[in-house]
């Protein structure tokens, strides 16, 4: 399946799949790759691959290029396609079959997806499916994927012989062809006949090296004799699939009728504003963090209590002994402590989908280009900056889109520091212990939540400008994006979405966490030196590493405790809870938790959760890199270790200044 960026391809890869779906990775690198299985009206099975959104063949960023390698049969462990599904956005249909003249090059069997035809009719677009089919030579089947229409007629189409495009249809100019020829030529004689060689040609002209040395050869003096006589051979194939697109569509007779004002008109001049626009994204960041509050306390109740009725059941089952202090210190403690903040991370995400699906994102990264840019970053860099605040993981593999090496290289660094869904439970947690709940409506702790990822927003975007101005240096692109229509959003892709990161979150905390968990009990129960739980733990393995770090962390507020906190949670950020929930005895309850982190005490008995320590303590996990799998993923993405070690000590030494200047300056006000 390809198509450009936003035409409703993994809508409609979704529909096609339902879930029967897998996520890996490509082969060698980092970029997420979604296969699925669907199925034909005689229940063929076909196996779907949804490659990135792009605009060309012609690659300009490392997702493209992946793109090209899966359809060109060369990306390892992944056979060539035996057929291609475009997916065109049927309102902008000159730019989206611009793609499909490519595809239609590569010698392979092709299907289109007229998609979002309803938004075409909506802007007065008469579009014509079988004219079409008959002057493109593929077939064109009307679809609608978020409401389902068309489904039907393209699992039959899939289940029927797809035709072969056959010859090129646009026109060369003279000179271009003649050169195109006799470098295909060159290319036929070394290779198997079944390769696109018109297609390849172009790509040596463009500068590639992946063809036989005499193809090579000949395009290289081909591109030194246009160059000698001024003529742009790449803006005139871009020109001549243009006009042949025209033609074609005016033969087919697809026109607009009267377009009329429609309601991504008016919608955009609210949100578009330079003025409202920002009070409406600010309004929509206050609600969804308002909702991570208050309607995640139920399910986070009902979580709370099954685990604690579990412990409770384990304890009237089994003898006393190490083993059950196993099970309910450490399993359900451990795992309980993070699993119970699933129903907040799921919300994050609902939201994330419903904003992406029904096409506001695209409005909020146009309305952040000014900044973007005043910072030294393309607009481009915003949507991995903004999947970051779901997971810095996939945030970091999404800057492949971004063109500029520079610029990619920025993104990846600050990438981190947008507060992800890990932290969320660590910033619930210490937020409730600062203040009581009496005291802190759910519209004020969305405001606090709101003041964290502000903070990490800030600094990412001044560390940026540093990064961009002064150390690497350059000038961003301009952006370039399309505003998509709004659309209603896909409930069944919404949900699909937050299952598939469900189960990422509940395989952590099944295997990461749990094993973190184990580890953690053993280290904190042994050597069984002591009886009384307090001293035993002071005396533990755990113990001992926290009084070792104790001295580096006092000037920040923190004990020997919460010291084992950040050690363990270096693996995972909310595998501090966990820990805590550990370290306090209180099985995995929120409630308790908390309640042993208020009553905590230093050896004077004064209080070390004071509302100034849990402050210091959030600004330390706004900036720290407590995240193992983020410094792999920019390890493979950077190619060496030199940015992900810059990173960690950068990060480490933002995290410990930022938490002693909030001691240092609360104490001097008194606080």
């Amino acid at each position: 399946m390809v198509g450009n960026p936003n035409a409703g391809k993994s809508t409609l890869f979704n529909a096609l799949t339902g879930l029967r779906q897998r996520v890996a990775n490509y082969p060698g690198v980092t970029v997420e790759k979604r296969t699925g299985t669907a199925f034909t009206l005689h229940g063929e099975a076909v196996e779907l691959i949804d490659l990135p959104g792009l605009y060309s063949l012609t690659p300009r960023s490392p997702d493209e290029e992946i793109a090209r390698k899966v359809l060109r049969g060369e990306s390892p462990g992944i056979p060539k396609p035996d057929a291609i599904l475009c997916v065109v956005d049927a309102s902008n249909l000159e730019r989206n079959l611009f793609l499909v003249t490519q595809v239609l090059e590569l010698g392979i069997p092709v299907l289109v997806a007229l998609n979002m035809v309803d938004v075409a009719e909506a802007r007065g677009i008469r579009l014509k499916p079988e004219e079409l089919s008959r002057t493109m030579g593929v077939k064109f089947i009307p679809t609608v994927a978020h409401r389902g229409k068309g489904l039907v007629e393209l699992r039959a189409a899939l289940g029927q012989k797809i035709s072969d495009p056959g010859h090129r249809r646009w026109v060369m100019p003279p000179q271009l062809a003649t050169a195109v020829g006799q470098i295909a030529a060159a290319w036929r004689d070394a290779l198997p006949a079944d390769l696109a060689a018109e297609g390849r040609a172009l790509e040596l002209l463009a500068g590639s090296n992946d063809g036989p040395e005499g193809a090579r050869k000949l395009a290289n003096a081909w591109r030194q004799r246009f160059r000698e006589q001024a003529f742009d051979w790449s803006a005139a194939v871009v020109h001549a699939r243009y006009a042949y697109l025209r033609e074609m569509l005016g033969k087919a007779g697809i026109g607009h009728g009267h377009v009329k004002m429609t309601w991504t008109d008016r919608i955009d001049a609210l949100v578009l504003n330079p003025v409202a626009g920002w009070g409406v994204l600010a309004g929509i960041l206050m609600l969804l963090f308002t909702s991570i509050f208050s309607i995640a306390a139920y399910p986070m109740e009902w979580i709370d209590a099954g685990f604690a009725a579990a412990g409770q059941w384990v304890h009237g089952q089994m003898a006393p002994g190490l083993f059950r202090d196993l099970l309910v210190d450490g399993v359900l403690a451990g795992v309980g402590g993070v699993v119970i903040f699933l129903p907040q991370i799921l919300i994050l995400f609902f939201f994330l989908g419903l904003l992406e699906d029904s096409g506001y994102l695209a409005r909020a990264a146009f309305l952040l280009d000014r900044v973007m840019h005043r910072v030294g970053l393309s607009g481009k860099s915003f949507i991995p900056l903004l999947s970051s605040y779901a997971c810095a993981i996939p945030g970091i593999m999404a800057t492949r889109t971004v063109e500029d090496p520079k610029d990619r290289l920025t993104t990846i660094l600050v990438a981190p520091l947008m507060s992800c869904s890990a932290r969320i439970p660590v910033y619930t947690t210490l937020i409730a212990a600062a203040v009581p709940a009496a005291l802190m409506p759910a519209w004020g702790k969305a405001g606090a939540m709101l003041g964290l990822y502000g903070l990490g927003t800030i600094t990412a975007f001044f560390l940026a400008w540093l990064f961009r101005k002064k150390i690497l240096g350059g000038m961003s692109p301009p952006l370039i994006l399309e505003l998509p229509p709004y659309r209603r959003p896909s409930f069944r892709t919404v949900a699909l979405r937050m299952w598939e990161r469900a189960g990422v979150f509940l395989r952590r905390a099944g295997t990461v966490i749990l094993a973190l968990s184990i580890l953690l009990w053993f280290l904190c129960n042994f050597p069984h030196a002591a009886e009384d739980p307090s001293d035993r733990l002071a005396q533990s393995f755990a113990g001992q590493i926290g009084h070792a770090l104790e001295p580096v962390l006092r000037p920040l507020g923190f004990d020997w405790r919460i010291g084992v906190g950040l050690v363990a949670s270096l693996a995972a950020r909310e595998v501090f809870v966990s820990t805590m929930s550990i370290v306090y005895h209180v099985g995995g309850e929120e409630e308790g938790l908390i309640h042993a982190m208020r009553s905590a005490t230093w050896p004077d008995g004064s209080l070390i959760y004071t509302p100034l320590t849990c402050l210091a303590l959030l600004v330390f996990y706004v900036y720290a890199l407590q995240c193992l799998s983020t410094v792999a993923v920019v390890r493979r993405e950077t190619g060496s270790w030199k940015w992900p070690a810059f990173m960690m000590i950068y990060m480490a030494g933002l995290a410990y200044t930022g938490a002693w200047l909030v001691q240092t300056v609360g104490r001097a006000l008194g606080a």
